[in-house]
């Protein structure tokens, strides 16, 4: 059972991130954009099932969850903390598992670099992460999550970063959420 080291604000004022002194995953991100997304997952589940909970991501010893803004922060943050506490601690793998990524494109493999080291840091730390979809042609399609997915500052100033980070690869690339 995770227990809460600390409970943090995000840039995102609809989430906020639970740091656990337990892990949920081991290198594993888990999204979940609705109930019906989350039916398999009973912590994921157990969080929507709290009213005005519309976002559960979690990876490693943390949990970012995003309301609908419409609950009070105090009262909902009690809510949410009982399930996580009550939620299983993830037991380590035999095995690393290696993620498989097709960076044959060697634009897309630097842009990946790029982003693991300058840009993913401060999105987990701040309750969030991203994943690049792919690139057709000259366009860089990325997916935000946590708190980044529903942060204005996540579709507007950090998009904007994104896209000057990769056109220090490729002049040309322009860069959108979906």
């Amino acid at each position: 059972m995770p227990k809460i080291a600390d409970i943090e604000d995000t840039p995102n004022p609809n989430a906020v991130k639970f740091v656990l002194k337990d892990r949920l995953t081991w290198g594993t991100a888990c999204s979940f954009d609705s109930a019906e997304s989350a039916a398999a997952d009973p912590l994921a589940s157990k969080l929507f099932a709290i009213p005005h909970v519309v976002n559960v991501y979690y990876m490693d010893k943390w949990i970012t969850v995003t309301q609908d803004g419409q609950a009070d922060w105090p009262t909902l943050v009690r809510e949410i903390a009982m399930p996580i506490r009550e939620a299983e601690a993830a037991q380590k793998p035999e095995s690393e598992i290696i993620a498989n990524f097709d960076d044959d494109e060697p634009r897309l493999a630097a842009i990946r670099k790029l982003l693991d080291e300058q840009v993913r840091p401060a999105l987990v730390s701040d309750g969030g992460d991203l994943q690049i979809v792919g690139l057709d042609g000259n366009l860089l399609t990325i997916r935000y999550f946590g708190a980044c997915g529903s942060c204005p500052s996540s579709l507007a100033g950090t998009l904007s970063a994104i896209g000057n980070l990769a056109r220090t690869i490729e002049p040309d690339i322009e860069v959108e959420a979906v």
